[in-house]
């Protein structure tokens, strides 16, 4: 079996970094004509999918913006998974779950078990129940060749009071929060196969990830979900600055300067973004 990090080591040497996010909120229905319904979602992400085939190795659908249309969204986010997947896309699903016990063991069979209805290659959990409670869904999602991405240093800006702050017990020795969620997540990938682990961190690309406590020793070894690219200012040219030494192992995320063209234009775009962000590693 081969392992999440192995799989996204070969889409990101393949394609590149770009991860596609299929983000059908309303604005963007209304945008690309389709009805703000169940439907609507599925039929603007089974476009989003067809257009990111062959041009980027990774989609990353919003769970939220078909979650609103209740069990017909779920229902529609399920195709979209499915064609992505059937399509040799790696699908990251966007849900940020988070939870202790019996709870996360089912949001870990909903996003993370083979042959479940919203099967995903990978899955976004928050932390901040507490690291250790996701300790069985990253050991479940490792057993099944699965990955994860914990959120650790986000773009919004009311997060970084407490992510930012100082761990106070006596394993801490100062180190911040987003730290020690980097510091535990680094753990799983200890001994795994490959240059890539399979559990990594979500990074946002508009923030200054050191203060943070993120150095590239921190990071290295351990892929990185960065949303913040393109409609929140950071672009292909950045991501050597940004990530340094970590930079090949990271996933860059648009969706608004994507998906914004419309879906005549789609395909061209993810083309022609997918196109820079190769150059800027190759610079």
């Amino acid at each position: 079996m081969t392992t999440f990090g192995q799989r996204l080591s070969a889409a990101l040497d393949e394609h590149g970094p770009l991860c596609v996010g299929i983000d059908p909120h309303q604005g963007l229905l209304d945008s690309w004509r389709l009805d703000a319904s169940a439907s609507g979602v599925r039929e603007f992400g089974l476009r989003v999918v067809e257009a990111a085939a062959g041009r980027v190795g990774i989609v990353k659908p919003q769970v939220a913006f078909f979650e609103r249309w209740g069990s017909a969204g779920f229902a529609a986010l399920e195709d979209v998974q499915t064609a992505a997947r059937e399509a040799g896309l790696l699908v990251i699903a966007d849900a940020k779950r988070g939870d202790i016990g019996t709870t996360m063991e089912g949001y870990t069979a909903a996003w993370l078990m083979p042959g479940a209805p919203l099967e995903a290659d990978a899955v976004t959990l928050s932390p901040y129940l507490g690291p250790d409670s996701l300790h069985g869904a990253l050991t479940a999602a490792l057993r099944h060749g699965k990955g994860a991405f914990v959120l650790t240093a986000t773009s919004n800006p009311e997060a970084s009071v407490l992510q930012s702050a100082a761990v106070s017990d006596a394993e801490g020795d100062g180190e911040s929060v987003a730290e020690r969620v980097a510091r535990d997540v680094g753990s799983h990938n200890v001994g795994l196969p490959g240059a890539l682990g399979s559990i990594g961190l979500v990074v946002g690309a508009t923030v200054d990830r050191r203060s943070y406590g993120l150095s590239d020793v921190v990071l290295a070894g351990t892929p990185v979900l960065a949303p913040g690219f393109g409609a929140q200012g950071a672009e292909p040219r950045d991501l050597k600055r940004l990530f340094g030494y970590v930079a090949s192992g990271v996933v860059a995320n648009e969706s608004r300067s994507i998906l914004a063209v419309g879906p005549d234009r789609v395909a061209a775009r993810i083309q022609e973004r997918a196109e820079l962000y190769r150059e800027a590693l190759r610079g």
